[in-house]
């Protein structure tokens, strides 16, 4: 049996690509599930999906900026499900351009999206982790950032991105200190190219802004650093969130897990 069967579990950015994805394998693994996404109808198609596993799960409306949103979300799922044992802070978008080009707007939108959405959700769910049980340990739990091999690496058209998936790793460090003695520990895990609806967005725009054709974006630009030439999956990367879920001791905290097939090597 999984140990975080009868966990509970907040994935945002969860109605679709790669939180759906976790949401599932971390129902597998018999956590209770909180579907938390901006599109609230398409939070709750996937809880709907879920539940018919057998699993509990619940879709959850939330706009990782808005701290009022995050903080009333959060409540609804410690109010249904009881508590909040793991954050996937998944949600996040792309928006790419020249430095020079870059709109001061889009710049804000990203890094709200990417950074302030991981701080709200964290602060939001620290408190639940924190509370002492009937014996007076904390409850704890685990958080868990999806970052980026942007996370380590640059890439042309990306400073938004890159920024803010480099100030995921400053957050989850420091919660690993502060967490470690109420039991939270935390995570960056770091996928390469994963063939999303995201990715596919990005793929027309690099190759119109890099004057190279769509296929060369896909080769050389994202899968050219990889052993395989081979795009990083959503179940990879589900696998790894709920490997870190699992991990059993603080002997695995603070860290970037790169899931890429190679394309960065730590």
């Amino acid at each position: 049996m999984s140990s975080i069967n009868g966990k509970v579990a907040i994935v945002t950015g969860a109605a679709s690509g790669i939180g759906k994805e976790i949401a599932f394998e971390l129902a597998r693994a018999g956590a209770a599930i909180a579907v938390a996404d901006i599109n609230l109808d398409g939070a709750q198609a996937v809880a709907d999906e879920i539940a018919r596993t057998g699993a509990r799960a619940i879709g959850i409306a939330m706009d990782v900026t808005d701290e009022a949103a995050v903080n009333a979300g959060t409540a609804a799922v410690v109010e249904q499900l009881g508590g909040v044992d793991i954050l996937v802070s998944n949600a996040g978008i792309q928006i790419v351009n020249p430095i020079e080009h870059y709109a001061y707007a889009d710049w804000k939108k990203m890094l709200a999206i990417h950074l302030d959405g991981a701080f709200l959700t964290t602060k939001a769910a620290l408190p639940h982790m924190y509370r002492a049980d009937a014996s007076g340990n904390s409850r704890g739990g685990t958080v868990i950032y999806m970052g980026s091999v942007h996370s380590h690496e640059a890439s042309r058209l990306k400073s938004a991105y890159v920024t803010a998936k480099h100030g995921l790793l400053g957050l989850a460090r420091v919660l690993a200190k502060e967490g470690a003695p109420r039991g939270v520990r935390s995570h960056v895990v770091c996928p390469g190219f994963v063939r999303t609806p995201l990715v596919d967005k990005q793929i027309p725009e690099q190759a119109q802004e890099l004057g190279i054709s769509e296929d060369e974006v896909i080769r050389k630009v994202m899968l050219g650093n990889t052993v395989d030439g081979v795009f990083t999956t959503v179940e990879d990367v589900a696998k790894t969130v709920r490997f870190l879920a699992e991990f059993p001791s603080a002997a695995l905290t603070g860290q970037s897990v790169v899931v890429s097939h190679g394309w960065y090597m730590q």
